[in-house]
């Protein structure tokens, strides 16, 4: 025996149109021909909304779709790959926030959780995206936000045991990217990116057997304040889509799939910047 109850998204109905639309002309790319699918544009964006949003079991939607679980993971793929490409680059971002009128960008890194493991890393003994620091599994997303904390851009995943500047160098660009706007628009971070102090700014670390001075102390306060921020892009993502707070999929896709939770922010709440 089944039970049927009515739901609602917490999300406009011009989001909704607005990914149903960009799957339309995603199917007109692949000259998809009319009637060969089993969910319309509209019911394959709520398909995925709801798996997002709501953190819905793959087994549920297909059930209530009527479809099979090899086409629901083909559907739910198929939009993230989709959604993740209107993603901003990050020169792009930069450009944006300058744009806004921002003097400073914040950069954070979150991990995101995986229930995905057993995979051996270049340190025997130690799985690839188990995170010591959260001692959990996970990918390593950066995180770029404005000074008030809303997310701008979201980077590629890295293994979960990678450190912060670590993630930072191996993105391809990222640290030129934030060099080529240090003069104009400055990048606030955690002392987790003290590697990397040429180019983004970090806070002042107490040296060994000694004590900062004042004035350093000031900067530290003024700085640690403004940064702190950044950590409210991180916490807007995940509270708002379940999907992010635990990621049973390849671990692998989950650059695309927090690339595609941020295009959905920033077409609910009608703003980029």
């Amino acid at each position: 025996m089944s039970i049927t109850y009515a739901a609602a998204l917490p999300v406009r109905d011009e989001t909704v149109l607005r990914v149903a639309a960009l799957l339309y002309a995603e199917r007109l790319r692949r000259n998809t021909r009319s009637g060969r699918r089993a969910l319309t544009c509209q019911q394959q964006a709520v398909f995925f909304l709801r798996w997002l949003l709501d953190g819905t079991r793959i087994r549920q939607l297909v059930a209530d779709n009527n479809i099979s679980m090899s086409t629901g993971y083909d559907r739910l793929h198929e939009t993230t790959a989709v959604l993740a490409a209107q993603a901003p680059g990050l020169h792009g971002a930069l450009l944006a926030a300058k744009a806004a009128g921002y003097d400073y960008v914040l950069l954070d890194g979150t991990l995101i959780e995986t229930d995905r493991v057993s995979t051996p890393g270049p340190t025997p003994g130690v799985d690839l995206w188990w995170s010591a620091k959260h001692k959990n599994h996970g990918g390593n997303i950066q995180v770029v936000c404005a000074p008030d904390g809303w997310p701008l851009w979201t980077s590629p995943v890295r293994p979960g045991r990678e450190h912060d500047t670590t993630c930072l160098r191996a993105h391809p660009g990222m640290l030129d990217t934030l060099a080529a706007t240090r003069g104009e628009l400055r990048t606030l971070t955690d002392l987790g990116y003290e590697g990397e102090a040429d180019t983004v700014v970090v806070a002042f670390k107490k040296p060994k057997n000694s004590d900062l001075t004042d004035r350093q102390q000031t900067f530290n306060r003024a700085h640690n304040r403004l940064r702190a921020v950044g950590e409210r892009g991180n916490s807007l993502l995940k509270t708002t889509y379940k999907a992010l707070r635990n990621i049973s999929l390849d671990p692998w896709r989950i650059g695309d799939i927090v690339a595609a939770a941020l295009v959905v922010l920033h077409l609910d709440h009608a703003r980029t910047t």
